[in-house]
């Protein structure tokens, strides 16, 4: 059965320490994307500095500013890996035994499967600064969970990890 509650382990144990993955990468967020939310909070922590002068004039830049650097980071520390007989996207993990079909969609086709051909029962990991998505079809008949959609950068290594992981029947 499919724990997506992370609870197979311990939630602060990372897929790297559980087994040597066999292929892992960070969702993080690239640097181009970062300047613009900055700006934004600069602009935003200025305008409550314009309303509030004098002393307390310098907390908006103290609370704003380290706020919106940590979302950025936060957003960034999904991990995507496949370790120990097991698929692991973010804190949910799937035994590779119910791992049915793999499909990737490219960046452009990203739109028919987040949108009219998405079932609302999937489990769903969308990072839109991350081009690909994979389908992995859960073949649990316990789960209800029919498929996961997750983003990673190199699928096609993914692709390979999950074959070489799988276990044969």
């Amino acid at each position: 059965m499919t724990d997506t509650s992370g609870t197979g382990a311990p939630a602060s144990a990372a897929p790297a320490e559980r087994a040597a993955p066999r292929y892992a990468e960070r969702l993080y967020v690239t640097w181009y994307l970062w300047p613009l939310p900055l700006v934004a909070a600069g602009l935003l922590a200025a305008e409550v500095h314009m309303g509030y002068p004098g002393v307390r004039a310098w907390l908006p830049y103290v609370l704003i500013l380290p706020l919106t650097l940590l979302l950025i980071v936060r957003f960034g520390r999904t991990r995507v890996a496949v370790a120990g007989g097991e698929l692991w996207v973010a804190d949910a993990h799937l035994p590779l035994a119910h791992a049915g079909a793999v499909e990737v969609f490219p960046a452009k086709g990203k739109r028919k499967a987040l949108g009219p051909n998405l079932d609302p029962a999937a489990y769903v990991t969308h990072r839109g600064w991350v081009g690909p998505l994979v389908r992995v079809e859960v073949t649990d008949p316990a789960d209800p969970t029919p498929y996961w959609l997750f983003s990673t950068r190199r699928p096609e290594e993914l692709i390979a990890a999950l074959r070489a992981e799988a276990p044969t029947a």
